[in-house]
């Protein structure tokens, strides 16, 4: 690890060693300034320990607001199968993977799933030269069908990461935050896996002109998995509706560690470092040389879709290219092992959604060298040679 992060935790360590966010202090005020200057905009902070509760926070906030402006009613969230938004009730919930969920049910009530934008095995267009949207579409149907006004939020992740890496189409991102402004539900955006520069940009959504989520979730890159940390970031005028007289008007949320002085210390100098190393544009340079690279594997007998942005992409196996069959996961199993024995450990998207664990992962460190990606590479195309 880098001895300045662990010289800013120890640093503040021994200034303040702890202090509950039931007020803040100085490490947590100077990361909000930070983490607004990374979203570029003007988002109000709140703070946890990991993804899964920086997306309950989010939940409780939307559901509150709307009741804050009078429409209770205003409960449900719509998400995607094959996302994953966290382990605790209300965030498996609404994630859309299966075997995640199996066996832990019922959940907390009030989420919906819609098809995801997979362009490789869309039900609505992977059959035609071109996207139609009407993935993003049936969004607003779902809203519409459940009635607008009982709906609170939609969650996304722009890239679906844990669920096979899938890249939404030109103009689907945008085209849910339009669904989102016509409906009145707030647009949540998890930024757990895709931000802190992973696609090439800061976040994800930065790959998408003029969307502005009401709530943005982050957490990993921000401490660089140093040290656990997890935010909630609101747009600031739906959080200033929190600022009423209502007896029940503000955010009602305590948690013993969120924002520890420590982490949030660390989390300051590790994205000033990120952006003093331009780690972001680093990832879209690098992503560009991944994906030439892997472009070599097309020709596989065994590879249906190469897809990916940034440091992050996916390969897609499949039985064979005419029926799209997916591999099972034996096959998966023998190319991580081969992988693996080439000293190179890679995961795929296991136990998410049935018939669909065929995708093999990758993301690695932003700060990986050319040599390290280069050796990715070689592992890669050497071991799908076993196949």
């Amino acid at each position: 690890g880098r001895d300045e992060l662990a010289r800013a935790a120890y640093e503040q360590l021994k200034t303040m060693p702890y202090y509950p966010m039931s007020q803040s202090h100085l490490p947590a005020i100077e990361l909000s300034e930070k983490l607004n200057e990374w979203l570029d905009g003007e988002y109000v902070i709140r703070h946890s320990n990991s993804g899964s509760e920086a997306n309950e926070t989010a939940f409780k906030i939307a559901r509150q607001y709307h009741a804050l402006n009078g429409e209770p009613g205003r409960y449900k969230f719509v998400a995607r199968y094959r996302n994953y938004h966290g382990n605790t009730l209300g965030a498996l919930a609404a994630t859309g993977q299966a075997q995640r969920r199996y066996l832990y049910e019922p959940l907390a009530p009030g989420f919906l799933h819609v098809a995801p934008p997979d362009r490789y095995r869309c039900g609505f267009c992977s059959d035609r030269p071109g996207c139609n949207l009407e993935c993003a579409r049936e969004v607003e149907r779902t809203i519409n069908w459940e009635m607008p006004d009982t709906v609170a939020g939609v969650i996304i992740e722009v890239i679906i990461t844990g669920g096979g890496i899938l890249v939404p189409p030109d103009g689907y991102v945008e085209e849910v935050a339009r669904i989102c402004e016509r409906t009145g539900a707030l647009l949540i955006v998890d930024e757990v896996g895709c931000g802190f520069g992973r696609t090439g940009k800061n976040f994800g959504y930065h790959h998408h002109e003029g969307v502005e989520p009401d709530i943005v979730t982050i957490g990993k890159g921000m401490t660089s998995g140093y040290l656990p940390l997890s935010a909630t970031a609101v747009r600031r005028e739906v959080f200033e509706r929190f600022n009423g007289t209502e007896e029940y008007g503000r955010l009602r949320q305590v948690n013993t560690f969120s924002g520890n002085p420590a982490a949030c210390a660390l989390a300051v100098r590790n994205l000033e470092i990120m952006a003093d190393e331009d780690l972001p544009g680093r990832s879209a340079l690098l992503g560009e040389r991944l994906s030439e690279e892997l472009a070599e594997l097309r020709s596989h007998p065994n590879v249906g879709d190469i897809r990916g942005r940034g440091l992050l992409a996916g390969i897609e196996l499949v039985e064979d290219k005419e029926s799209k069959k997916p591999v099972g996961t034996e096959v998966m199993d023998k190319l991580i092992a081969a992988c693996k024995e080439r000293g190179l450990i890679l995961r795929y998207n296991r136990d998410t959604t049935p018939g669909v664990n065929n995708v093999l992962v990758m993301a690695p460190p932003l700060s990986i060298t050319d040599e390290e990606l280069a050796f990715i590479v070689e592992t890669v195309k050497a071991s799908f040679e076993q196949l």
